[in-house]
């Protein structure tokens, strides 16, 4: 258990951000989109997390960056395919992967196999995101501030803490995740909660 306020936390990963030079470029071209409601969120800030914590002069490495914002009014998939695509021009040494939350009931069902109720907002989306700890997403405001999104904290986060979060993910896909990202092998102070 820490002993440090959320507070403190959420300045704490400003901090990591502010000194990544790779990922104030990549919300510098995100934020270049004008979107209004949007974060990279994820594995993305995991890793760029973890790697600090276990002192990793390179960052490790990253199917995507996950770039997630929230537009009800447009659930046409080929409005991510040309975001995807400008943020590609900008940065291609970048995975991008951009998805509206607004539209993942859409497709979510044929990809994993189970029905989910559309989302009202990106908070809610980053709050059913798979593991605690990657529930989390920021972004960099007209004003360079940059909002940190982490509807069920930091804690997991800062602690190492790989715990799933229920409000999507089932155990079965919780614990395929988990054998597939292989977790403790790549971060040494890493906890699995098994379900």
């Amino acid at each position: 258990m820490s002993f440090e306020t959320e507070s403190e936390r959420i300045d704490r990963l400003i901090a990591v951000v502010r000194q990544s030079k790779w990922i104030m470029d990549a919300l510098v071209a995100v934020r270049s989109l004008g979107l209004s409601s949007w974060c990279i969120g994820a594995g993305a800030i995991r890793n760029l997390v973890w790697d600090e914590l276990h002192d990793k002069s390179e960052p490790s490495e990253l199917a995507d960056v996950d770039v997630t914002y929230f537009d009800a009014e447009c659930l046409d998939p080929q409005q991510d395919r040309e975001l995807q695509a400008k943020l590609t021009a900008a940065l291609p040494d970048v995975p991008w992967e951009v998805t509206n939350q607004a539209a993942v009931h859409q497709w979510f069902e044929q990809h994993f196999g189970h029905a989910v109720p559309p989302l009202g907002s990106l908070e809610e989306a980053v709050g059913s995101w798979p593991e605690y700890a990657t529930s989390v997403g920021i972004r960099l405001e007209a004003d360079d501030s940059i909002t940190v999104i982490a509807p069920h904290g930091l804690e997991d986060l800062f602690a190492c803490v790989v715990r799933r979060n229920p409000i999507r993910v089932s155990v079965d896909t919780y614990r395929q995740r988990v054998e597939q990202k292989r977790y403790a092998a790549r971060w040494s102070k890493v906890q699995v909660m098994l379900c």
